[in-house]
């Protein structure tokens, strides 16, 4: 697990993409990470929670919210990268992000947005489908 802590704003999807593409644009393999957020939603910290191959990266809840718990995280954005380039979310991803946001219900830490970063850009599934706030 990864932290690089950070005092910078997420007040839109834009910002999670501009804050996350140069660490995960471009790479050969699917990284999940995870923006812990004040009640502010200044980034406390940005963790990597899963690192997996070419089309696909295995993610659990528990592995997600076990740090953000830690760090007592009033919120978090999620994001992973598409190594194809395309930015678009696979039906994976649309299951993945309803039991996120299911279990941050449950644990008091929402999730705000799931971010796909890719080489052609991102989706926010906030804006995408309105599945996040």
């Amino acid at each position: 697990m990864e932290a690089v802590p950070d005092a910078g704003t997420i007040s839109t999807p834009d910002d999670a993409y501009l804050r996350l593409r140069p660490r995960m644009a471009g790479l050969s393999q699917e990284v999940f990470v995870v923006l812990a957020l004040n009640a502010r939603n200044v980034v406390i910290d940005e963790i990597e929670v899963a690192r997996g191959g070419l089309v696909g990266v295995e993610v659990h809840p528990r592995e997600v919210f076990r740090p953000l718990i830690r760090l007592a995280a009033a919120a978090a954005v999620v994001a992973h990268n598409h190594p194809s380039g395309d930015p678009r979310p696979s039906d994976e991803d649309l299951a993945l992000t309803h039991r996120l946001i299911a279990s941050g219900e449950l644990l008091g830490v929402p999730i705000l947005d799931h971010i796909v970063v890719a080489s052609a850009g991102y989706t926010s599934l906030c804006e995408r489908s309105g599945l996040v706030r």
